[in-house]
């Protein structure tokens, strides 16, 4: 039982690790030289409700990845503002680890390959065609394209082609698994449908900043710098996808965080205005290469799908990560890709599929995202458990806890200790 998975962000890397370790043969298929996507740029995990979630994933015998994820880890227990507890793993070195991970569990990787063609039948998938018209035949698929891209919508709803890790003057646009299928996508950009948003962090090579700022980012983990009021864009937060840090104080300071590049929590800043800042007289951007200009725009075609994270009109395709509607966060792209990869061995294997039960946060922040979408104003929101509407409601219900015990005591009386082993 083959099942093939399409993008090699954390949700398409979860998804292809699970379906394997659920006894598929799996085929992850790429379109760059190098896995985890936005992950080779983020570097965030365990902040907020964020620990609450990799908590549940590993009670419920998902914890490889985080496991993984542990054996680079620059800092534990950061706090910045409105964030606490967070774990900051290395940008640099965390794609090696991850593919050995895969290429141990028996995953076959296939880089540089962007899917240009699908054959359907009978509301089912046959096989894909790569761009070197390579035919991939599956028994089951699953879409972890993600949102972001083509470049055109960088230029129209952004501030043009930042050439982000994304990459796609390198390696080609992203293309959607669900939309080749024929499948009618969420889309943002057309009519009153103007839901998307722009990645919401630059990176800073180390060796241009100031050494003393160096060390004390090294040492902590976190600097934070007042900014002169000439510099306060306000308007600067209702562009970000990551709505957990649209707040006052990310405006009116630099808030920096050391995943071993210099992790800038702003969308942009432009290269002139920061080197007028002490400190920073020599800095350059490392990654993304257009920090000063912009960044990419994310949400801009999500997957309709049940709580199975099964694609509506399409019986054996799956979807993970941002494809499943706008979850925002590595966390949530692991987890969602837990799900579909198990449920799609499931399907191969001709087995029940199974949701994530409400009771947990993990079933919950699920659940609720698709319902919220269906209407107007939930579509505008973004879904994570590290702030903005979710986190609020994981604190009103109750579920947020950093009591690992209380979680594993939970998932045991729910009978779900160590499902996903």
């Amino acid at each position: 039982m083959k099942v093939v998975v399409v993008g090699g962000g954390w949700a398409g890397c979860a998804s292809a690790y699970f379906a394997s370790k659920a006894g598929a043969e799996v085929i992850l298929v790429e379109k760059t030289d190098l896995l985890l996507g936005t992950g080779l740029v983020g570097g965030i995990m365990r902040n907020n409700g964020r620990y609450t979630a990799a908590e549940e994933a590993i009670a419920l015998g998902g914890g490889d990845i985080f496991k993984v994820i542990e054996t680079v880890t620059r800092h534990r227990d950061i706090d910045f503002p409105g964030h606490r507890h967070a774990l900051l793993y290395d940008v640099q070195r965390i794609e090696r680890v991850v593919r050995r991970c895969l290429e141990e569990q028996g995953v076959k990787i296939l880089c540089r390959n962007l899917i240009k063609g699908v054959a359907v039948h009978d509301r089912g998938i046959e096989h894909v065609v790569t761009s070197a018209d390579e035919v991939i035949a599956g028994d089951v698929f699953i879409d972890a394209t993600g949102t972001a891209g083509p470049m055109n919508n960088c230029i129209k709803h952004g501030t043009g082609c930042a050439m982000c890790i994304l990459r796609c003057p390198s390696f080609g646009s992203r293309v959607s698994l669900t939309a080749l299928a024929g499948v009618n996508e969420i889309k943002a950009g057309e009519g009153t449908q103007q839901f998307e948003a722009m990645s919401g962090s630059c990176k800073l090579d180390k060796k241009s900043l100031r050494k003393s700022l160096v060390k004390e980012l090294d040492h902590n983990g976190v600097v934070i710098i007042p900014l002169p009021e000439k510099y306060h864009k306000k308007d600067s937060l209702r562009r970000k996808a990551c709505q957990q840090y649209a707040m006052e104080e990310y405006v009116t300071n630099l808030i920096i965080l050391d995943t071993g590049h210099a992790k800038l929590m702003t969308p942009f800043f432009p290269i002139e205005s920061l080197r007028e800042l002490e400190g920073f007289r020599e800095a350059r951007y490392a990654d993304p290469y257009s920090g000063g200009q912009g960044n990419s725009v994310r949400f801009m075609a999500m997957a309709p799908c049940d709580d199975y994270l099964r694609v509506n009109g399409i019986n054996n395709l799956f979807c993970a990560g941002e494809k499943t509607g706008p979850l925002v966060g590595h966390t949530e792209a692991i987890i969602t890709g837990m799900l579909a990869g198990d449920n799609a061995a499931r399907l191969g294997k001709g087995m029940t599929m199974r949701v994530l039960p409400t009771e947990l946060a993990l079933g919950d922040i699920i659940s609720f995202m698709h319902k919220e979408i269906k209407t107007e104003e939930g579509l505008q929101r973004k879904y994570t458990f590290s702030g903005s509407v979710y986190f609020e409601r994981m604190i009103k219900k109750g579920l947020y806890t950093t009591d690992r015990k209380a979680v594993r005591e939970k998932v045991r009386k729910l009978g779900l200790n160590g499902y996903f082993q």
